[in-house]
């Protein structure tokens, strides 16, 4: 067990928080398919992203890492070579769902798995569309859960409206798109993370977007490499803004924070439930906006969290339940089934975490009910191997009266590697040498 125990120590000073992982998955994707050199810098150098990394090493790719800057030599997208071994996703999603789409357009055959706990996320609502365009992928259950395989050919082109609010799934259709015949439309329920569509954009293939929500892309474009600045992920800046926002005396900055519009959520949560929160030096580089943020210790009121907002902070979720426990009042989440099929059952997860440190929460079939204000328990609890609800742990025992166990955080390299050394930078914890 590891023992977590700051004595409701302010958080003060300044970070930079690494790259997004959204951003820096799609940023080796396109680049490896892209005709031409790519530079990527401020890269995610989390499992997640380098499972991406060596995904498209197998298949012929040259790719130089030095820390956080990437090059890479785009093969275009139909150089690739076939891989001689299985690709392994470990426990990334992102890199599942968007690989799927793109090998189901590459000519030529290939099996893919995952560790348990992504084996056991579904696949269908990516595999299900991607048959629509004439992939062939097999596997158990009718090919709804990895390990899968994939025999690559020509894809039809498609408009599709997607049943789910899922940036991976319309992301791996629009990525299947580069290999179809014509146009691909997706049309969304709302809005969702366009991260894809700004890279795609970005590298010379044109996206028409009507309403918000209904994407084109046009077909027969080539990739052309390009240089990349990973903005600072907002999802691994959503533990420090909440951390500070609770924790009495905390005034901390977040140096160069992606703001992308589709990533925002968990600001407006904060504005309204009353923090105080500023947004500075705005700037937008690679089709995203790029900004800092500064906050401090505010009291806090309960809001009401749920549809269109959700797919803006559906990764935030976890800490943004911590952070109703602190504010007056009742806060309810609702609309978020999607919370059940991420790495574990975040909504289960969330309710028993809290539960054991004292919160007034309850669970429901598509979110939580919170009452605030409470004092946080120590407690022992589980990460679940689910490196948002470790996090998410960590930053309760900050405020929490006692010392908080927590079973296992090495999951936590998973997306932020930093983590720990950024919050004991932060809370004045001298590290050894």
């Amino acid at each position: 067990m590891n023992k977590l125990y700051y004595d409701n120590s302010p958080l003060l000073g300044k970070i930079r928080i690494p790259g997004d992982k959204s951003i820096s998955h799609r940023s080796v994707m396109l680049a490896s398919l892209a005709e031409g050199e790519s530079h990527i810098t401020n890269f995610l150098s989390g499992e997640d992203c380098m499972r991406t990394i060596e995904i498209f090493r197998a298949m012929g790719v040259k790719i130089e890492q030095s820390g956080s800057n990437v090059t890479i030599e785009g093969k275009g997208v139909h150089q690739l070579a076939e891989p001689a071994v299985p690709l392994y996703f470990g426990n990334s999603g992102t890199t599942a769902r968007l690989m799927l789409g793109i090998l189901a357009g590459l000519p030529f055959f290939t099996t893919v798995y995952g560790d348990s706990s992504l084996t056991r996320r579904p696949m269908n609502r990516v595999i299900h569309p991607l048959k629509k365009m004439g992939a062939s992928i097999d596997g158990a259950k009718q090919a709804s859960y990895l390990p899968l395989a994939i025999r690559g050919r020509d894809l039809q082109a498609m408009t599709y409206e997607l049943p789910v609010r899922s940036a991976q799934v319309k992301s791996a259709l629009l990525l299947a798109g580069l290999f179809a015949n014509g146009d691909t439309t997706i049309m969304e329920m709302a809005p969702t993370r366009n991260h894809t569509e700004n890279m795609l954009r970005a590298m010379g293939v044109p996206i028409e977007v009507q309403d918000e929500k209904c994407i084109t892309m046009t077909s027969g474009h080539t990739l052309r490499g390009k240089d990349i600045e990973v903005p600072g992920d907002i999802s691994s800046a959503a533990f420090f803004l909440v951390a500070a926002a609770i924790t009495p005396g905390s005034h901390i900055e977040l140096i160069n924070v992606g703001l992308n519009e589709t990533r925002t959520g968990l600001l407006q949560v904060l504005q309204e439930m009353g923090a105080d929160l500023k947004i500075s030096n705005v700037h937008a580089s690679g089709g995203e906006m790029i900004g800092d943020i500064e906050i401090s210790y505010h009291e806090l009121k309960a809001v009401d969290i749920g549809g269109s907002l959700i797919p803006k902070l559906i990764d935030e979720l976890p800490v943004i339940a911590l952070l109703a426990t602190q504010a007056e009042g009742v806060t309810t989440i609702y609309d978020a089934e999607e919370l059940k099929v991420k790495e574990t059952d975040r909504i289960k997860a969330v309710y028993e975490t809290l539960s054991e440190l004292g919160a007034d929460i309850r669970p429901t079939d598509d979110g939580l009910i919170i009452r605030g204000k409470t004092t946080l328990q120590g407690g022992s609890t589980k990460s679940y191997h689910d490196h948002r609800i470790a996090m998410m742990t960590a930053i309760a025992s900050i405020i929490a009266s006692d010392e908080v166990q927590i079973d296992d955080l090495s999951c936590v390299a998973i997306s932020y590697p930093e983590f720990f050394s950024h919050l004991d930078k932060l809370l004045g914890i001298q590290l050894s040498e």
